[in-house]
């Protein structure tokens, strides 16, 4: 016959684990903490307990003393020898007093319509992201009157929950019902925080929907079978409520997840370290230094970044950043664990460091390995279909499943000695970690390719552009606009020497002909012809604007040119007799002039009977008032300089610009 089991407390039941219970300390029974009415974080500050029998007789239990402000153990001796610990009024102080970067240098502001998970695969997803305009987030919450009452409503007051006791940084269970209660009261003899309220499987699920980048990301969501044998992990849905001064010390959420906040109502304070490979090994022997409570970890990385989360903004933290969170003022806060393609390494790592640092199954992702092995499957469909479509996966998918195969050799390996297999019964893991590494060869070969290829059509060009440079070096100069000028102008200066002049009757002829004459016949061979039009001077083919500008300059600078008038002239393109108004022009007005001077008469008449040597200002250039038109030299015999008008004009000191005015007196 079987003993009975033994029964305990007023209520006479057998011992649960599930249940707190406490001892008396002077009849030694237990009792369920429900049923004498003293709650687990309540139990601590009891020096000596007595059950509701013995208290009678002895009176009320003793409690504790309060000894210090900035211990754990509030009893001890406060002899200003030992350090301030995390989670204590007087940490909190100082806490409040530190100085931090500012979180505006980490933190990337952005709209929730800009929150994609095609954003986060093109840019990464390596920064907190801060969303105040929730449009297009796809995140539905309460209204902000939503109460810590309204969560009791939809929860239900039974439900047991883990709290955390602040000022010693330790968990205990407690209905939520209590809870609600102590967070109703206007005096707290304690900082309760409560952090790890999972909702998804009650009514008030159906309030909140998670932000679509967060849903279309995860690996739950996406990869997570229903007929799975390992129940589905639930951590998509949290509901926070702290006190004024809860505060959480620096962690990294379980299994290296993603997360994201909503601040409904009241504010917190996130404190974020990048986790950078030196800030990861600092924090891994941080957390496992028996000191650990007495050494604020903010001091310990180059830079501790302050972001302040007010009500209605939407805080994205990535995957792996060290944050710890301290509670302002009252607060309810939304949020949910995410992991996914984008950082899948990071995620590895942070798992392994869990393990190593012997993290509870409390605060482990669920069946964090179970899920790698789903997505390992699901990602070599996804390298069979982007290599049958010939589209290389991205860089992040390729290192994520390098990373992931080494894992899965990892803890299949460990399975010799830690029979914990979390592999589904579905999968073949060995021929799974053989298709996937055969996929990846096929892409690091392709990728081998292709880097070969760019590095000989690199060559290619270095070649080209080598040839070029040789061609170019031998290659005949191809004169400018400009230097043709130069060039030509000196041809003219040299082939108008011209003997010294004399004077005649008071005139000034020269004293040989016969090298003007030469000059003129040998300007036909000239490639460069040039033709001055109502006052512009034009080449016989196109010339830049610049060009034309450039000349045009020189001859202002020297006084050559004279006011045009408006009129519309021949193409430069063509010779000056293909216009038949053109040339009775000419033949009108210059033939007659052309006939009194060979004729020798002094002072010829113009149409307006004004004297046409009075047509010459003293430089001998055209007058402004006077329209003449100057055609190419080669077409039309030049006038003997003994035969014409001929003042001598000043000396101009440049000699292009003098060669020029010789020539163009000449050409006239």
């Amino acid at each position: 016959m079987m003993a009975a089991a033994p029964l305990y407390c007023v209520c006479r039941q057998p011992y649960d684990v599930s249940r707190f219970m406490i001892e008396c300390d002077i009849c030694k029974d237990w009792f369920h903490g429900s049923c004498v009415q003293v709650e687990e974080h309540h139990a601590v500050d009891i020096d000596v307990y007595h059950c509701p029998n013995c208290d009678v007789v002895h009176g009320p239990s003793l409690m504790k003393k309060r000894n210090n402000w900035h211990r754990h153990d509030y009893t001890e001796p406060d002899d200003g020898s030992k350090p301030v610990q995390a989670g204590t009024p007087v940490f909190i102080k100082e806490l409040q007093n530190r100085i931090f970067a500012s979180g505006e240098e980490i933190l990337i502001r952005m709209k929730g319509e800009q929150v994609t998970p095609r954003y986060l695969e093109r840019h990464g997803f390596n920064y907190p992201i801060g969303v105040t305009e929730m449009e297009a987030l796809g995140l539905k919450l309460p209204a902000p009157t939503f109460s810590v009452k309204d969560v009791e409503q939809y929860v239900g007051g039974d439900k047991v929950i883990d709290v955390i006791d602040v000022a010693r940084q330790a968990d205990s269970k407690m209905k939520l019902s209590e809870f609600i209660k102590y967070f109703t009261k206007s005096h707290r003899p304690k900082v309760l925080n409560l952090i790890s309220l999972e909702f998804s499987d009650t009514k008030m699920s159906e309030l909140v929907e998670v932000p679509d980048v967060a849903q279309k990301m995860s690996w739950v969501e996406n990869y997570w079978p229903d007929d799975s044998f390992f129940p589905k992990p639930f951590v998509q849905k949290y509901c926070l409520m702290g006190v004024k001064d809860s505060y959480t010390d620096f962690h990294i959420d379980f299994g290296g997840t993603s997360v994201w906040y909503h601040v409904l109502w009241g504010e917190k304070i996130f404190y974020l370290i990048k986790p950078t490979p030196a800030n990861l090994a600092l924090y891994e022997a941080w957390s496992s230094s028996p000191n650990q409570s007495e050494v604020f970890f903010g001091e310990k990385v180059e830079k501790c970044y302050k972001c302040v989360v007010p009500q209605g903004t939407t805080l994205l933290i990535p995957t792996g950043w060290i944050h710890a969170v301290l509670t302002s003022q009252d607060c309810m806060a939304f949020g949910g664990n995410f992991l996914h393609n984008l950082n899948i390494g990071m995620q590895l790592r942070c798992y392994e460091m869990e393990r190593r640092l012997k993290t509870p199954d409390l605060f482990k992702f669920p069946y964090f390995e179970a899920i790698c092995w789903y997505v390992a499957k699901n990602l070599l469909e996804m390298l069979k279909e982007l290599r049958e479509d010939s589209c290389p996966p991205p860089t992040y998918l390729v290192e994520g499943v390098k990373a992931l195969i080494g894992a899965l050799k990892t803890w299949l390996k460990r399975e010799v000695t830690e029979p914990t297999s979390e592999v589904p019964d579905n999968i073949r893991p060995n021929h799974l970690m053989k298709e996937l590494t055969k996929e990846i060869r096929y892409v690091e070969v392709r990728e081998e390719e292709k880097k070969q290829e760019r590095v000989e059509l690199h060559l290619k060009h270095i070649i080209s552009a080598r040839r070029l440079r040789e061609q170019q070096r031998h290659a005949p100069k191809v004169p400018s606009n400009l230097d043709i000028l130069e060039q030509h102008t000196r041809e003219v200066l040299k082939r108008l020497e011209v003997g010294p002049l004399e004077e005649v009757h008071g005139k000034l002829n020269k004293v040989s002909t016969a090298s003007a004459a030469a000059a003129a016949e040998s300007l036909e061979d000239n490639h460069l012809r040039l033709m001055l039009v109502n006052g512009r001077i034009i080449r016989d083919r196109p010339t830049s604007p610049s060009t034309e500008e450039a000349i045009q300059g020189m001859l202002s600078m020297a006084g050559l040119l004279c006011s045009p008038k408006p009129e519309k002239v021949a193409s430069s393109q063509e010779p000056w007799w293909s216009s038949p108004n053109q040339c009775s022009r000419l033949e009108h007005r210059e033939a007659p002039q052309h006939q009194r001077r060979l004729q020798g008469d002094k002072s010829p008449m113009d149409s307006q009977g004004n004297s046409s040597s009075e047509a010459w200002d003293n430089q001998g250039l055209p007058s402004p008032e006077m329209d003449y038109q100057y055609c190419d030299p080669s077409m039309s015999p030049p006038l003997h300089p003994s035969k014409r008008h001929a003042p001598n004009p000043p000396p101009i000191s440049n000699q292009a610009t003098k060669g020029l005015e010789h020539f163009l007196f000449f050409i006239s």
